[in-house]
């Protein structure tokens, strides 16, 4: 019976201790959060990942035991103990008198305004929370249990045997939250390193390098009370593989938090104070590796939340996998795309952008939405206009192209694939693409994108009924023409026929971003 009780369901305000006010609930792909005024109550889901199997209730109240004396290492105030959940009638009670049905783990409600999540959302974060975090964390891993046992789990065996189960469980996302390309390129790069550097992981493990961890740092699992207290929490019971390693791997997840949550400042803080605290100068040797690997397992439990039936906002889930994909192979070295369709209105680019996307994550860039944005203004709202006036004149045509330009810089260096929609008529815009990515390692991929006048003219008339965020007309077409310059300079060129059946344009794009 237990395996089939959604407890997001079935615990309502009857079913605690005391009398609550206020009742959050919160789901990952393992467990309920359930979040009272004073207490938190978490369940575990009965799942089973491979890595982690919570199928069986003697199994739950095992390892909500073990949440508890684990997590006491670091926020030994915070964790109260494991209660029993029993069913009255139609209720069910926690804490209550009876045979249990279930076991939750309790724990005192931390402040939400001190969540790490929300200070780097909010912008609020400074230098003086991450120097609190490493005065933590240095003693923690001076003291955490090592020996032979724990050093097992720093072998370059367990290594490997963590990296291709996470290369295993995501084989199906392929297509969908990573391109076959990147996949295969994490998967080398993996699988040399740990191939090319024996020596080094074995070094770590006679430095004394290799912890009983936390194994899941970063800052879903961090709250600061005001600037006095840090606490460190929800560290990894269910797996010893995950929880023991090297102390790098750990401090690589933080770090690579920071990253994904575009704070590379306060990254690269964190790893430059750690190291003069802990003089532990071969960390940086394993940093990029370990980066690739919390990436990689980040965004496979975004894909295990995108499938699971039970966790809302699928479709965010399954942005954020593919944003971490995308950072773990950037840090193995990998060269991001930029995908760049040009051509006259009309002629079917952002279709075939769209298209792409389906195929291939990446970030989409359009002129249309960067300039209205820019404007303030309704994006599928029409403002038409005379060729060059109004919001198409040519000083905020330039701004349009500097702030798409500017975005995609910024996606690139986090590894993202970037898609550029606009039609790129005059050669001052192709050359400040360049321009802009001089510094920067990617590739480049231009699309022309070319029909006949009478194509483009049925096109432009059904755009006036459609919900499109173009405003170009017929009119705005025959003055592009006049002065379109084409992009024969940009190389590699893909020219297109877009009256081409779109099935076969999309194979014919495919396969010239695998050629190039």
């Amino acid at each position: 019976m237990d395996s089939e009780i959604l407890w997001s369901k079935v615990i309502s305000f009857n079913s605690f201790p005391i009398e609550i006010k206020e009742l959050k609930v919160i789901q990952t792909h393992i467990s309920y959060v359930f979040i009272t005024d004073k207490w938190v109550y978490k369940i575990k889901k009965p799942v089973n990942f491979g890595f982690l199997d919570f199928t069986t209730l003697e199994k739950r109240k095992y390892f909500c035991e073990k949440e508890v004396e684990l997590n006491k290492r670091l926020c030994p105030d915070l964790y109260l103990g494991v209660v029993p959940i029993i069913k009255e009638g139609k209720i069910f009670k926690i804490e209550g008198k009876g045979e249990p049905v279930e076991y939750a783990v309790k724990m005192k409600r931390l402040p939400e305004e001190g969540m790490m999540i929300k200070l780097l959302k909010a912008g609020t974060l400074n230098e003086k929370h991450i120097d609190l975090i490493i005065n933590v964390l240095i003693p923690f891993y001076k003291e955490a249990k090592t020996g032979e046992e724990v050093n097992y789990y720093g072998s370059p065996e367990v290594i490997s045997y963590n990296t291709e189960e996470n290369f295993y469980q995501t084989k199906n996302f392929i297509g969908k939250a990573l391109t076959e390309d990147k996949f295969n390129f994490i998967v080398d790069y993996t699988r040399n390193f740990i191939k090319e550097q024996t020596k080094l992981f074995e070094k770590r493990i006679e430095e004394g390098y290799i912890r009983e961890g936390h194994g899941d740092l970063y800052s879903a699992n961090i709250c600061f009370e005001d600037l006095k207290k840090v606490y460190i929490f929800d560290c990894i019971e269910f797996n010893e593989r995950f929880r023991c390693g090297d102390v790098c791997s750990d401090i690589a997840f933080l770090a690579m938090d920071l990253d994904f949550n575009r704070y590379r400042n306060f990254s690269d803080y964190f790893v430059n104070e750690y190291l003069k605290k802990s003089d532990d100068q071969n960390l940086l040797e394993l940093l990029n590796f370990y980066k690739c690997y919390r990436a990689y397992v980040r965004g496979k439990i975004e894909c295990f939340n995108y499938t699971s039936f039970e966790v809302p906002e699928k479709e965010k889930a399954l942005n954020k996998a593919q944003q971490y994909f995308d950072l773990a192979y950037f840090y193995a070295g990998g060269i991001p795309k930029v995908i760049i369709f040009v051509g006259l209105s009309g002629t079917g680019k952002t279709y075939l952008a769209h298209r792409l996307l389906n195929k291939r994550p990446a970030v989409y860039i359009s002129s249309d939405i960067i300039r209205k944005k820019l404007l303030n203004l309704e994006l599928n709202q029409h403002y038409y206009a005379p060729f060059e006036k109004g919001i198409y004149s040519p000083q905020i045509s330039e701004k349009t192209y500097k702030q798409m330009l500017e975005i995609a810089k910024e996606e690139v260096t986090f590894g993202r694939d970037v898609i550029l929609d606009a039609t790129f008529r005059d050669l001052k815009f192709r050359s400040l693409v360049k321009e802009t990515f001089k510094n920067l390692k990617v590739k480049f991929y231009w699309i022309w994108c070319r029909a006949k006048d009478e194509t483009i003219k049925e096109r432009l008339i059904r755009r006036i009924y459609e919900g499109t965020v173009s405003d170009a007309l017929w009119d705005v077409y025959l003055s592009q023409k006049e002065k379109f310059q084409p992009p024969l300079e940009c190389n590699p060129l893909l020219i297109l026929n877009t009256e081409e059946p779109p099935e076969v344009l999309e194979k014919v794009i495919l396969d010239f971003l695998q050629t190039f």
